[in-house]
């Protein structure tokens, strides 16, 4: 997406200070020494949060090659206990998406990921006659550069992609033109260090997902926007800084 125009309109009208939260496309890795059954609750939290309508939804899931095919197979598992339904109804795990465009919207990237040769392990398709539900889909064998692994689909979809090693992963992940949240899943310290260091976003995440707090900033690197809300931060795009220099 190109915001060109929004930065355009701020410098032409009175150079108003702009504070844009534009989205992403979110990397979340695993690592082979992760609690798997938890990975697969915080990757499944990570990405379905709000029906997968989440500026900063984990939608790219990395798990390293020799975790992959467990971590698929939990990870439908989870999945289809997950109740699509009303949303007034309290056992209801997933509602309706927003409207009927970003439904079709849905639908039409799910079609793309099939015939660009992802593996849909389940789900995908629209649940019953009446609404915008989708049962949640989880794809498996995503290749880099495929539309469904580039652009935002804002919904709920799980792209699983395989990994080797740290190198290739932290290259990856951050071969996006967003920049808004990363995670990690792992219990080693230095590369937990090394992933917070290296990953190219605004919020990262260690062994959690989708935790917000009001004294931490938010915001994004590269075209995932730029300022900060919340904590310290958030405050600095209604101040400005003076300098006074006096003679002695």
């Amino acid at each position: 997406m190109d915001h060109t125009p929004e930065y355009k309109a701020a410098a032409e009208s009175n150079l108003k200070d702009i504070s844009l939260e534009l989205g992403g496309k979110s990397p979340l890795i695993i690592c082979e020494d992760a609690d798997l059954d938890k990975a697969v609750e915080i990757a499944h939290f990570a990405c379905f949060l709000n029906h997968g309508q989440c500026c900063i939804a984990g939608s790219r899931t990395f798990v390293q090659n020799s975790i992959y095919d467990k971590f698929v197979e939990k990870a439908v598992r989870h999945v289809k206990k997950q109740n699509v339904g009303n949303p007034f109804d309290l056992s209801t795990d997933q509602g309706p998406q927003i409207d009927n465009e970003q439904f079709h919207s849905i639908l039409e990237y799910i079609e793309s990921g099939k015939k660009e040769g992802a593996k849909l392990v389940t789900g995908g398709e629209r649940k019953g006659e009446r609404g915008y539900y989708i049962k949640p889909a989880v794809f498996a064998n995503v290749e880099d550069g495929m539309k469904i692994e580039q652009e935002e689909i804002f919904g709920p979809v799980q792209n699983i992609l395989r990994f080797q090693t740290l190198d290739e992963v932290i290259h990856r992940a951050n071969n996006t033109k967003y920049g808004l949240g990363a995670g990690v899943i792992s219990s080693n310290t230095s590369i937990v260090n090394r992933m917070s260091r290296e990953l190219q976003a605004g919020v990262i995440y260690v062994n959690l997902y989708n935790h917000l707090c009001a004294t931490a900033p938010f915001g994004g690197y590269k075209m995932s926007g730029i300022g900060r809300e919340l904590g310290q931060a958030g405050l600095h795009g209604y101040l400005n800084t003076k300098c006074v220099i006096e003679a002695l």
